[in-house]
């Protein structure tokens, strides 16, 4: 049961496949023409699958999650974005973050806006 995939079954399965990687794949390449580029990271969350970090050129940031990490490498691949393997100081630094990110982060810690 559960993930079995009969002989009949694996062409609908891999078709289905292709099809999230291709939905993927063109989210990340709007992302990456919207923001003058892309680099990513792919981190592995668990059942959930993994969860794909976009960092534009600009310094935007995003993020996707894809059931597998098949399915988000596969998609990070096709888009053509540089994929880091971890998410190091040099990754993180091209993060800009604004007004918003910077009230959510110190309201988790200090009960500001946040927690109400």
């Amino acid at each position: 049961m559960g993930d079995e995939t009969t002989e009949a079954e694996a062409p609908r399965a891999d078709a289905r496949e292709e099809r999230r990687v291709a939905r993927l794949a063109r989210r990340i390449g709007a992302f990456a023409k919207a923001h003058d580029g892309a680099e990513a990271n792919v981190a592995y969350i668990g059942a959930r699958g993994a969860r794909i970090v976009l960092v534009g050129e600009d310094g935007a940031w995003g993020d996707l999650v894809a059931p597998t990490y098949a399915t988000a490498t596969a998609a990070t691949a096709r888009a053509g974005v540089t994929v880091h393997d971890t998410f190091d100081g040099g990754f993180a630094a091209k993060i800009r973050t604004g007004p918003y990110e910077w009230s959510r982060m110190a309201g988790i810690q200090i009960g500001g806006p946040a927690n109400t």
